[in-house]
């Protein structure tokens, strides 16, 4: 894994200033949100910290990137012979600025590099990674999310990982209650997926339990009552959930959130919690028959006994409903209805969310027929 310099705490955005002097970037590749980058305060912080040094904007891409997006920001990015990446905003925004520095640099197209094809990856150009969200920790992962025909892709490779992480918890302080509920409920889902996922380790789990807690302190009063230690301690869960999630990656919650983001517009916090109290619950039935951790049935079961403890609970129905209070409490729906999805629109969700792939690190293994009946509980 490559290395990470990390600045974390208020006003660490100032540290830009150390990255631009140690690399005397030509020009800086500078990729934002449309409106966020203003409304957060980010370019208020950052423009002064820039100077003199040319940078060239990019921010013309969907909230949930596309590879159409992507590729127009690498012929962007070629063009202006930038030497330097910083991003400022939300996932989508890391996830876009992550793609366009790491495809840039290589040989093949990105459509190669999605398949992985064309041979050894290179190093590209240094990437600083300053979030303006509490959520999606993806300043700290090597997997970048984009969409092609609507279908969720993934790249995944060390060089993804951005050099620096520079989270400033004041740049989430405009963020709007909805905003903080959501990006909030994306580091909810990533800890408590980290935890049970059969790619688990010691270290992983240890940064879950760490997300897992400061979420379970903050988010509430983040959304409903924000000051500044709530905001810090949001800004540290979205991270250490974000470390978590780069050694375990996710599960079957966020392997059926991407349809609902891509299909009916759910943002994606909140697509991934909707099924985060069922999938709780269904984890902790988990066999010896349907056991999907190397690690046996039995260590499963202690891992999820943890789990309910950490969230307050001595049963798999209290932790799934002080999960479901957790997210009534910061107003958000808690059933598909109340989402916009219809008992209908179940089929396509199968279709477009049920990947046995994408299902494989879940501790119990997970039928088509019991996510359809899982969908159905909560039409």
């Amino acid at each position: 894994m490559s290395a990470q310099t990390e600045y974390l705490g208020a006003g660490s955005v100032a540290c830009l200033g150390e990255v631009l002097q140690r690399h005397a970037p030509r020009r800086v590749f500078l990729v934002t949100g449309r409106a966020s980058y203003e409304a957060s305060g980010a370019r208020a912080a950052i423009e002064p910290l820039l100077g003199a040094t040319p940078f060239v904007r990019f921010h013309d891409f969907e909230s949930n990137p596309r590879l159409e997006d992507v590729e127009r920001g690498i012929r962007l990015f070629r063009e202006s012979a930038c030497d330097l990446v910083v991003a400022a905003g939300g996932g989508s925004v890391m996830d876009m600025a992550k793609s366009v520095r790491f495809l840039a640099a290589q040989e093949a197209g990105a459509r190669d590099c999605l398949r992985d094809a064309g041979g050894p990856r290179r190093r590209g150009a240094p990437l600083a990674a300053i979030p303006t969200t509490a959520g999606s920790g993806s300043e700290a992962t090597r997997f970048a999310v984009l969409y092609v025909d609507r279908e969720k892709e993934s790249l995944e490779h060390e060089f993804v990982l951005p050099d620096y992480a520079i989270v400033d918890p004041g740049l989430t302080a405009r963020l709007s209650p909805r905003q903080t509920a959501i990006s909030g409920l994306d580091a909810l889902c990533q800890a408590t997926e980290s935890f049970w996922s059969v790619l688990s380790t010691p270290e992983s789990q240890g940064y879950a339990r760490r997300a897992l807690g400061l979420v379970l302190e903050h988010l509430d009063r983040a959304v409903n009552r924000p000051d500044a230690a709530a905001r810090a301690g949001m800004a540290e869960a979205a991270h250490v959930a974000g470390k978590a999630i780069c050694i375990s990656k996710t599960t079957a919650c966020h392997a059926v959130s991407y349809p609902l983001t891509s299909y009916f517009g759910v943002p994606h916090g909140l697509a991934a919690a909707l099924t985060l109290p069922s999938m709780l619950a269904f984890n902790a039935g988990v066999t010896v028959a349907d056991c999907q951790d190397a690690r046996g049935a039995a260590w499963v079961g202690r891992i999820l006994g943890e789990l309910m403890a950490l969230i307050g609970a001595d049963s798999p129905a209290g932790a799934a409903a002080a999960l479901t209070d957790l997210m009534r409490n910061v107003g958000m729906p808690v059933r598909l209805g109340e989402a916009g999805i219809r008992p209908a629109d179940i089929p396509l969700i199968l279709d477009h969310g049920f990947n046995p792939g994408r299902v494989k690190n879940n501790p119990r293994r997970l039928t088509r027929e019991e996510l359809k009946a899982l969908l159905d509980a909560m039409a």
